[in-house]
């Protein structure tokens, strides 16, 4: 009986601890591919998948690998450089993310003003947003002019609203998209004004954000070129075989752990001291 006992415990007490270290796992996968997702999705490459950005970064990763490697004949070297151009393509979603997120600020304010100009002057709700497709800003016409196709074909304005929420995959679109929804909804009198609020809203934002940016830009800009300078700098020594010799030994090895290591924390910290606050989607 003591047996079976001490047996039930075991196995109960070994079944919490796979369900402690398998289930947060699981958690952590789902969040990284929806932040893939959302990233893609913000930086205007929504046709992207989330698979596809991941089977890209491995791809850098193991062309500079092989690349290093046929120049420099060192494992270690072209393993660390290798891991290193990994994050290249998720860099350049970030930064391509961060250019549509500025450029489409800068826009949302004469947007507002022009659909609250066509609710003033009598249009209705499809048409004043049919019209931003045809003369509103550049960086808007594309989603605009795609909500103008689907609500001609299908004729469902709710419909045609969520996915021209889905294709601008902005904070500010996602606040527009819901108060014209309500309007339409609830047949609410107070649409002309709540936009003019909110472009004079968006406009002061915007603008206290240009001057934090360019006043810290400069700090950031050389932070990252801090972090990066010796990674080139060991892209330019395994050129040279005693370099190579040296970085092959086991010291050699912990010097590139101990360095990556603190690049990784060095670049983390950075951007953590120098982010604005950013403005998420949470009417999605």
């Amino acid at each position: 009986m003591t047996g079976f006992g001490l047996g039930c415990l075991t196995a109960c007490g070994l079944t919490l601890i796979w369900r402690a270290t398998t289930t947060p796992q699981r958690v952590r996968q789902h969040r990284l591919w929806g932040w893939l997702a959302e990233s893609l999705a913000q930086a205007g490459f929504a046709e992207i998948s989330s698979a596809r950005l991941v089977g890209v970064c491995l791809a850098c990763g193991t062309t500079t690998s092989l690349v290093v490697l046929s120049l420099s004949h060192s494992v270690v070297i072209s393993g660390f450089l290798g891991l290193t151009a990994c994050a290249a393509p998720i860099l350049l979603v970030r930064y391509r993310q961060r250019r549509r997120r500025d450029a489409l600020r800068a826009v949302w304010p004469d947007t507002i003003d022009h659909l609250a100009s066509g609710v003033r002057a009598g249009l209705s709700l499809p048409e004043a947003l049919v019209q931003i497709g045809e003369a509103g800003p550049e960086a808007l016409r594309a989603p605009f002019s795609q909500f103008a196709e689907d609500y001609r074909v299908s004729g469902r304005f709710n419909e045609s609203l969520d996915h021209l929420k889905e294709s601008l995959a902005d904070p500010v679109g996602d606040r527009v998209v819901e108060s014209l929804r309500l309007a339409r909804e609830v047949g609410g009198h107070d649409l002309g004004r709540l936009l003019r609020t909110l472009s004079s809203f968006l406009r002061d934002d915007a603008r206290t954000r240009g001057e934090l940016e360019s006043r810290q830009s400069w700090t950031v800009n050389a932070a990252r070129l801090a972090v990066a300078a010796p990674w080139v700098l060991l892209m330019l020594l395994s050129l040279r075989p005693e370099a190579v010799n040296a970085y092959d030994s086991p010291a050699g090895v912990l010097v590139l752990v101990f360095g990556a290591v603190t690049s990784f924390v060095a670049y983390r910290l950075m951007m953590r001291i120098g982010r604005l606050p950013v403005e998420q989607r949470v009417l999605r």
